[in-house]
């Protein structure tokens, strides 16, 4: 099939409407989600107290849940609600099916996108340890959700961890080294891709575009961590710009950004010594931007918080079970659900509510040792795909990779079902 063909970003990873995952806890709401805000009392957002949880409305028409996981996992070892179903597509190490192309070790970060075709494209990180064992690579989806292509948009790289699609259709790569680099790539792998070092060297986890005030929010995967603020010279050209770093007031949660003093060149200092004043966030992992909101998890204490862009404040939105591990995150704007996956804990991805409700959507079972990456919609927003990082695998790392330790490496599985539809 020729891959030629006009791109366009759909809700996807960490953009607009990307998912993330949900699961956990089977039906407990589990403690109080703690939300605040600046606003004042006439525009406050609704806010009720139950005896088991305080509930946050955002102003959305209803809130979308699906219902208790099931009692027994599916032929791929997934819990999943009644309605819903799980296909594996693609096996690390392995051929993905009808193609020629051998799926990558380690799927990480990953977002969709749409073609004129009616198609849509999967884009996927390979989190490779080992110097030049990373990248990335894509899947091609007929209108009907069948794979059609697979092929590779990123080679050479290491630890290419999550990432985030760009409102111009190109998907945004980052390596999680000392020095990592933001990869532009090409989702149907024709273009060669391109560093951009001007978003800085560090350690890259998720990127987020925000096309309203035409920047991009960054996170740093460091036990004292920063969030990033990228300024474009011109937007739709990430060869130049500003980096700034986000700055909190002890007081009442006011926020500033501060300019980054370089890019953390090597032998220059890091890019979070080189912000003085700027915000330490323990293990920044997942960010998604709903609106003027942009959701921050932190697994270093396993907190998700909320920035308010409009109102320039930072408040504590979600701690505690259910959530265990919060990593990559992901908005689904039809519904205004947030979708947290977990890095190890149960495997499960999460799903809380614009309320504040904490409900399972999927289980990994069988998956120890592994961690729920790459959440991601299609552009009919009734499939989602997600992978179990090192979910069990004929091959292991080492027979992939010469120094390799003996790791599985991974599955990639594709969830269909009604997912805007109340189900309790």
């Amino acid at each position: 099939m020729d891959r030629r063909g006009f791109l366009r970003v759909t809700l996807s990873a960490g953009m607009i409407a990307a998912v993330e995952a949900l699961a956990v806890g089977c039906g407990d709401d589990g403690p109080a989600a703690s939300v605040a805000s600046s606003a004042t009392p006439d525009d406050r957002p609704k806010v009720t107290t139950t005896p088991d949880v305080t509930t946050h409305t955002d102003g959305r028409a209803g809130v979308t849940r699906y219902g208790p996981l099931a009692a027994s996992p599916d032929e791929n070892g997934l819990l999943l609600p009644a309605g819903f179903s799980s296909e594996l597509l693609a096996v690390g190490g392995e051929t993905v099916p009808g193609t020629s192309y051998r799926w990558h070790p380690f799927p990480d970060g990953g977002a969709c996108f749409a073609l004129d075709d009616g198609g849509w494209v999967y884009t996927n990180n390979s989190e490779g340890y080992l110097d030049g064992s990373g990248g990335a690579g894509a899947l091609r989806f007929d209108t009907e959700g069948r794979v059609v292509d697979a092929y590779s948009v990123l080679e050479g790289t290491t630890m290419n961890c999550a990432g985030g699609a760009t409102p111009w259709g190109t998907w945004l790569s980052g390596e999680e080294i000392m020095t990592g680099r933001v990869w532009e790539c090409d989702p149907l792998g024709i273009q060669p891709a391109r560093p951009r070092p001007a978003m800085g060297l560090f350690r890259h986890e998720m990127v987020v575009a925000d096309e309203t005030r035409r920047v991009f929010y960054l996170s740093e995967d460091e036990p004292d961590g920063l969030l990033y603020r990228f300024r474009p010279r011109t937007w739709g050209d990430l060869s130049e710009g500003d980096l700034d770093a986000l700055a909190v007031s002890r007081d009442d949660g006011s926020t500033s950004w501060i300019p980054v003093g370089g890019i953390g060149a090597p032998g220059g200092p890091r890019t979070r010594y080189d912000a003085p004043g700027a915000k330490e966030l323990p293990g920044c992992e997942g960010i998604a931007l709903d609106g003027d909101n942009l959701y921050v998890a932190t697994k270093g204490d396993g907190r998700i918080s909320r920035l308010d862009l409009a109102e320039s404040r930072l408040t504590l939105y979600w701690e505690g079970p259910p959530v265990g591990g919060p990593d990559n995150l992901a908005v689904q704007t039809e519904t205004g659900n947030l979708f947290v996956c977990e890095d190890g804990d149960n495997m499960e991805v999460v799903l809380i509510t614009p309320d504040g409700h904490a409900d399972p959507f999927l289980r990994f079972v069988g998956h120890d040792g592994s961690e729920v990456t790459g959440a991601a919609f299609d552009p009919t927003g009734t499939r989602l795909i997600v992978n179990s990082q090192r979910a069990p695998t004929p091959k292991t790392f080492d027979e992939l990779v010469e120094g390799g330790i003996s790791w599985p490496i991974g599955r990639t599985y594709m969830i269909s079902g009604p997912f805007s539809a109340w189900s309790w």
